[in-house]
């Protein structure tokens, strides 16, 4: 018993290290703008050359994954990118800023309705970005510059949070993006005019989910299509809160994001 005890950890520690290692290749890196420091991890290509020009997806995690360690952020989505044949496939820069404790993405009134305990979301409209959505806005705008980097070919993604953030972040920078992935988030259907014609949406949600009601991305979906825009949904009937476990299980995700272009 005890060698079979034994060889458990040492199977669980190695592939805790592994893992560790793995995440690791997202680099840490810190943004100073003038209202702070927003804290980020950035994955570059295999073989990367400052001389070429790469895509790049700029990822915004959810409310649980908020904090100052700079690694919270990685804990959904990372191990799509980190894949070794998705990364030999889609060589690209990938950017996984932190939301700091206590802060949100997007400009949202946060309500739980006394009676059925259920959560309700109020989202403003050209309403003043948080301070966290200025780091966000102030990064995006820095990586731009970059030499290296396709301005033809910048993708936004994010979930629950960083869903909202990621409508609200398409409505501050409508040409910045060549398309965008929400998963489980919402915005101001009155936004969509902003971007609907600007870039297409492949836009993910739960059925079932009890924190982000699904109704969010049904209204944003409509408000897009009928402004004339490109909206791809996919709505899983059994799936809650997690949606994006199904979106990152699409075949298509990362083909479909990264054939899209300006």
């Amino acid at each position: 018993m005890n060698r079979l005890i034994a060889l458990s950890l040492v199977i669980f520690f190695t592939t805790d290290q592994l893992n560790a290692q793995d995440k690791s290749a997202f680099e840490k890196r810190e943004h100073t703008f003038k209202q702070g420091t927003l804290l980020y991890r950035v994955l570059y290509p295999e073989n990367f050359d400052r001389s070429q020009k790469y895509p790049l997806v700029y990822f915004l995690h959810g409310a649980g994954e908020r904090g100052t360690d700079n690694a919270k952020q990685l804990i959904h989505g990372s191990k799509l990118f980190l894949d070794t044949e998705n990364r030999q496939k889609y060589p690209a820069i990938v950017v996984f800023p932190q939301c700091p404790p206590g802060d949100y993405w997007a400009n949202v009134s946060r309500e739980v309705n006394e009676l059925t305990g259920k959560r309700d979301f109020i989202f403003a409209k050209k309403g003043k970005p948080t301070k966290a959505m200025k780091g966000a806005l102030s990064l995006i705008d820095s990586l731009v510059d970059l030499t290296y980097v396709d301005n033809n070919r910048i993708y936004i993604s994010g979930l629950s949070m960083g869903g909202m953030g990621t409508f609200e972040l398409v409505s501050r920078r409508p040409k910045t993006f060549a398309a965008a992935m929400p998963i489980c988030g919402g915005d101001n259907p009155k936004s969509a005019g902003i971007y609907a014609t600007r870039l297409p949406f492949w836009v993910f949600h739960g059925a079932r989910d009890n924190v982000v009601p699904s109704k969010f991305s049904e209204q944003m979906v409509e408000a897009i299509k009928a402004q004339g825009g490109n909206a791809k949904f996919s709505l899983y009937p059994n799936a809650n809160h997690n949606s994006w476990d199904k979106a990152f299980a699409e075949p298509e995700f990362l083909s479909w994001l990264f054939s899209q272009s300006k």
